[in-house]
């Protein structure tokens, strides 16, 4: 039965990886697909600017990609041919410790192990069978709650995942490797009690050794551009400064995908939803917000770790039990002295991030959702304790305060980056708990946003998914693209 006619098959509103993932997956299927961004510029969390000097380039938002080299779609689509180039620093990422040798993260299992004195073997153990078993197991970790292709060997990564890191933590016996479970956990932007912060720690460090950390040449917008390029030759269509704020905005279309959290989400189509379904919606929980610092600098962050010179990202947070005071004090509303921060120094490896000799720095703390406290002088502590005289070589610098986030993208409620918290209560059942967590309760409408399965980071596998939903239930097409041999 043919289909009535409409302006396009498929709508997407929001450009970020999740939005552009979905739109390719309906565009390559041969449907007509409107990509709809409310900013000038396409991207998301994907964009770079000249922040604080001219000359130096800035990655507002995501800086370091692990997920997006190891994401199961991005992987099956021709990027380079779009332009995008990853650098990979020598070291994914160091863990510095006062008073004592430093934590890394090593593209080799065995390199990193070695820094682990004690613990060597237990490493190795733990992280050869998660790289082992993470080509059976990516799409499954990566997406909504089903049943795996490979259940034993995802179960394998189930007992260790769903721990509380502090809980995996006491499997090792130094503080490097407790560390640096520990700063690898504290991306989920919650306390380190929690049940499942393993899994997050995990899956980095499994990239770290198969994919890497790559750098994007020229700005994580890099990212961004390469996929709508790759999507515009596909004959989808991006329209720019089309801020949606009602349906009666958008032209007709079988399907609506928006790449947009709950919040937004009941404010452009709540009186569509099912009453079950907005209760559902309006219960849902964001997370901590972020503070976030870019500097141009005179020279390079002068670590007194040789190892922190040469990672492309650094933890900054001591200890174990450091980190996890500091995340359980954001967690409760306070803005710790000694937060636990993350740093990454771009243009250490990408010469086109700063002016010949000069460098940049990006970095985050987590802060109270919805936060206006400045940090700048916490974070700023953080990296003088292991790089004595980095505040003589600051050139200038430019903040954002968790308010401030979520003014630059909406989708970062009260500067939440994540899309809403992912613990154990939101893992699998985000937004809502249904069959499939796409699918909204008003026919043809999905949700494709960080805030459905797996959550945040530049992967694109919510858009994936969600995509692949629509396909489905709207169009009767199924797609097997990450379907296991």
């Amino acid at each position: 039965m043919a289909r009535e006619k409409k302006d396009f098959d498929a709508i997407v509103i929001g450009s970020g990886p999740n939005g552009l993932a979905a739109a390719i997956l309906m565009q390559q299927k041969g449907l007509s697909v409107l990509l709809l961004e409310g900013k000038s510029e396409i991207g998301g969390g994907l964009r770079s600017a000249e922040l604080t000097l001219p000359g130096f380039k800035h990655d507002i938002c995501s800086a370091i990609h692990p997920l997006a080299a190891a994401s199961p779609f991005f992987k099956t689509l021709p990027l380079a041919n779009h332009g995008l180039n990853y650098i990979y620093p020598e070291i994914d990422a160091a863990h510095p410790l006062e008073h004592a040798n430093s934590a890394f993260l090593c593209r080799s299992i065995d390199e990193t192990a070695q820094h682990l004195g004690a613990d060597e073997k237990a490493y190795k153990k733990l992280m050869g069978s998660v790289t082992k078993n993470w080509p059976l197991i990516d799409a499954d970790v990566l997406g909504p709650l089903h049943f795996p292709k490979h259940p034993l060997a995802l179960a394998s990564f189930g007992l260790d995942a769903m721990k509380p890191v502090t809980l995996l933590a006491k499997s090792f016996k130094t503080k490097q490797a407790k560390a640096l479970f520990a700063g690898m956990a504290a991306h989920a932007i919650q306390p380190l009690t929690n049940m499942a912060t393993s899994a997050i720690a995990l899956v980095l460090m499994a990239a770290g050794h198969l994919q890497g950390w790559p750098v994007p040449v020229g700005g994580s917008n890099s990212i961004a551009n390469a996929l709508a390029s790759y999507f515009v030759s596909l004959g989808g269509k991006i329209e720019t400064n089309t801020y949606v704020t009602s349906l009666d905005q958008l032209p007709s279309a079988h399907a609506l995908l928006f790449d947009i959290t709950p919040k937004q989400l009941l404010q452009i189509a709540g009186h569509k939803f099912s009453s079950i379904y907005k209760w559902q919606l309006e219960r849902y929980r964001y997370g901590m917000g972020v503070y976030k610092i870019d500097w141009a600098l005179d020279e390079a962050i002068p670590f007194t770790s040789d190892g922190c010179r040469k990672a492309g990202t650094i933890h900054l947070g001591n200890t174990l039990n450091e980190i996890r005071d500091a995340e359980q004090q954001t967690w409760s509303g306070k803005h710790p002295d000694k937060p636990y921060a993350l740093l990454a120094q771009q243009s250490i490896f990408d010469s086109t991030r700063a002016p010949k000799g000069k460098h940049t720095a990006w970095a985050y703390c987590h802060v109270p959702n919805g936060s206006k406290h400045n940090m700048t002088e916490a974070i700023e502590k953080q990296v003088e304790r292991y790089a004595p005289g980095f505040r003589d070589i600051i050139l200038a610098k430019h903040t954002m305060d968790a308010m401030e986030m979520e003014e630059y993208n909406p989708n970062y409620i009260g500067g939440d980056i994540n899309g809403g918290v992912i613990d154990i209560g939101q893992l699998f059942t985000r937004p809502v708990l249904r069959y499939s967590p796409y699918k909204t309760s008003e026919k043809g409408m999905y949700i494709c946003s960080s805030s459905t399965p797996p959550g945040g980071g530049v992967h694109g596998m919510c858009g994936y998914y969600a995509a692949k939903k629509a396909l489905k239930d709207v169009f009767d097409i199924t797609d097997d693209s990450l379907a296991r041999q």
